[in-house]
């Protein structure tokens, strides 16, 4: 009995190691609040641009280990782009007339622990 019961238990440690994310930097990137694509940045190697394209408009965005930015978009008012680098979860880069939004969730500089 004593041994199955530490083969359960090795077994269950071994699958949540396995399976659990680590606690990095996630960026997720939604259009009209559906998840579109989600980057661990901490977990670059080397600096990745793509478009996120939907009916609205074109965004392109570079993402580097540890950081995430709009780089350019087709919006009028590109307050997106001018919200330069994103490195912790203080706010989102939000595009209104794209409906995009890029946040951060994972550890970050600003996480504190309320006790």
């Amino acid at each position: 009995m004593v041994i199955l019961a530490i083969l359960v238990l090795s077994l269950a440690a071994s699958v949540y190691l396995l399976t659990r994310r680590p606690d990095g930097r996630v960026a997720r990137i939604y259009v009209d609040g559906e998840l579109v694509r989600e980057i661990d940045l901490d977990a670059l190697a080397a600096p990745e641009r793509f478009t996120v394209a939907t009916d609205r408009g074109e965004n392109v965005v570079l993402a580097e280990p540890g950081r995430i930015r709009v780089e350019s978009a087709d919006c009028p008012d590109q307050v997106c782009v001018r919200a330069g680098w994103l490195s912790d979860s203080a706010a989102p880069i939000v595009c209104l007339p794209h409906r995009l939004v890029i946040e951060l969730a994972g550890e970050t500089s600003l996480d504190t622990e309320v006790g």
